[in-house]
């Protein structure tokens, strides 16, 4: 066993991996013992261990029919290996120019995965986009008898058809949407290294634009293979895990460095950073670390995390934004599009308004902000507010006090929606909404049931259950987690996609001829009156909020602001 893999391998780098020792055990049929495993490191150093159970993974891994395997790639390379006859083959340009990782290669190695990847654009012409492809090659071909096997391990990967269990992506959207996915898990599980992003980049989302590449890239050896014993058996949820956790332990470290006041920093600098910090991981955190950390973030379920990023796919599709733009181009598109240059509001300053703009979902980043309606121009009539605001979604709601206060609200649904209701004032919205406060402090209040789950009622009519189930049918299928209907989804992925309500902490927005209300359930975060002059703010069941400015205020000044596309603009 010990003869077929390991040829590319420079074992000077190894340390002490085995490459002669009995592989031992290399099939499971336990799947909670082949996870246990793959976590804990149980082949890290047996190097044929890891090259039979690799084998045996990819073998069982359901794909396409017609998936290209060994024999093809001999027929059409014949079998070089590391000698090439000509030069070295150029890199496929779905790669994005993104570099081979040396990996503890040979350096004559890194023409092999030259040469497996030249194969792989000529083999697989619908892939479009795919700057992870080098690191996965490299590590794989650490664990092949020949480039054929590594061609063939990653032909599977690529080919893999499994519903719902996707390893690689292959086209501009998948990646970009899974970056807007990897923001909103930021949000959600991150929010002191969020804070230190929105802090110091000024561009948040270029930097998490490079998620991907501190897994499958930036880690040190070492770290990638524990990586890739997981990400094999587990599936691409553990990227995301392992990037959350880089970014937990960057946020710590440059914390304890970091004395004086945070200044902004051109992106590419944060990017600089982010990167330096995880070639050089293994001074401050041991592979067993960051695997611990990864797991022990209580995620959403793979289920949920489709469903989210075919949400961001939905926005990008509408934004067309499908394919990599052009270089001189950039980023511009997909950037927290907020500047001095084109904001201008009488409430918050640019950089009060980018702040409040890494608050919201990742999706609407991609637009910029479109002043709808100003007291100091539209006057003060509720029914010139309804006027201006209808048929935008989301909005965002800026509020001055007459004592220099200033609040506001995100929300996430078209004002529209009040006319259901006829001439009685009901709640609508979902649970995206938020309030906050800007001074003496920013706060933001999110829904109550976010952080509590255990508030939510799940009860629903037979017609929800039914669009429940109809949705389900086509969801994703995991081994790690059970299908879930709507009741077993978080908060806000229930409240995206199956509107669930909860008795007395879902009354987010609410507005009639009278007034407008923020919140509800033994008080309101916001209630503005007809004439948008006078208000009061209370602790209300929805957001668990304190009042936002004085509890009783007049209005000195009310903005509300769209979300303009910015391909638009």
């Amino acid at each position: 066993m010990a003869a077929d893999c390991g040829m590319f391998v420079d074992w000077s780098q190894m340390g002490d991996v085995s490459r002669d020792a009995d592989p031992g055990k290399i099939e499971y049929k336990d799947l909670k013992e082949l996870k246990q495993h793959a976590r804990s490191g149980q082949w890290a150093k047996n190097h044929s261990q890891r090259s039979a159970v690799y084998r045996q993974l990819l073998k069982v891994l359901p794909c396409r029919t017609v998936t290209p395997d060994a024999a093809v790639y001999r027929d059409i390379v014949g079998s070089a290996n590391s000698k090439r006859i000509s030069s070295t083959p150029q890199l496929p340009e779905f790669v994005d120019g993104v570099a081979v990782p040396c990996y503890s290669l040979k350096p004559e190695s890194v023409g092999s995965v030259h040469a497996v990847l030249s194969c792989i654009a000529g083999q697989f012409p619908d892939i479009s986009y795919c700057p992870s492809l080098p690191a996965v090659t490299a590590l794989l071909l650490h664990w092949s008898a020949d480039e054929a096997q590594c061609f063939e391990s990653v032909s599977r990967m690529l080919a893999c058809n499994e519903p719902g269990r996707r390893l690689l992506d292959q086209t501009f959207l998948a990646y970009q949407s899974a970056s807007m996915t990897f923001g909103d898990l930021v949000h959600k599980y991150c929010p002191a290294a969020h804070k230190l992003m929105v802090a110091t980049a000024t561009d948040v989302l270029e930097v998490y634009s490079d998620w991907q590449r501190w897994v499958l890239g930036d880690l040190p050896f070492s770290f990638a293979a524990r990586v890739m014993d997981v990400y094999l058996v587990e599936g691409y949820k553990v990227l995301y895990r392992v990037a959350l956790a880089i970014l937990k332990f960057y946020r710590k470290q440059r914390s304890a460095a970091t004395s004086s006041a945070l200044t902004k920093q051109d992106s590419a600098a944060i990017r600089s950073d982010i990167q330096a910090f995880v070639q050089n991981i293994g001074k401050s955190v041991t592979p067993d670390k960051l695997l611990e950390k990864a797991f022990s973030i209580r995620l959403f379920s793979r289920k949920e995390i489709t469903l989210l990023q075919l949400a961001n796919e939905k926005s990008l599709q509408q934004k067309g934004i499908t394919v990599k733009q052009k270089s001189s181009i950039k980023r511009q598109n997909v950037q927290l599009a907020v500047n001095a240059d084109n904001f201008s509001s009488e409430i918050v300053s640019a950089k009060e308004i980018r702040d409040i703009w890494s608050w919201i979902p990742e999706r609407f980043a991609l637009c910029q902000p479109q002043l709808l309606f100003t007291t100091s121009t539209h006057g003060c009539s509720l029914n010139r507010f309804y006027s201006h605001c209808e048929g935008y979604e989301p909005t965002l709601m800026l509020i001055r006090t007459t004592d220099g206060e200033v609040c506001g609200a995100f929300l996430s649904t078209d004002w529209e929606e009040r006319k259901r209701g006829g001439n009685k004032s009901s709640f609508f919205g979902t649970g995206e909404c938020f309030v906050f406060r800007m001074k003496p402090e920013m706060e933001r209040y999110e829904w109550v049931v976010i952080k509590h789950p255990e508030l939510v009622n799940t009860a629903q009519s037979a017609d929800d259950e039914q669009n429940c189930a109809n949705n389900n049918d086509d969801a994703a299928q995991s081994l790690e987690e059970p299908t879930a209907d709507a009741s077993q989804l978080s908060p806000f992925l229930s409240t995206r996609h199956f509107n669930l309500n909860s008795t007395n902490t879902s009354m987010f927005m609410a507005g009639n001829a009278d007034s407008i209300i923020i919140g509800g359930g033994e008080g309101n975060a916001l209630y503005i009156d007809s004439e948008l002059n006078h208000g009061r703010t209370e602790r209300c069941l929805t957001f668990d909020n304190p009042p936002l400015c004085a509890e009783s205020f007049q209005v000195a000044l009310l903005e509300v602001w769209g979300f303009r596309d910015a391909m638009a603009s």
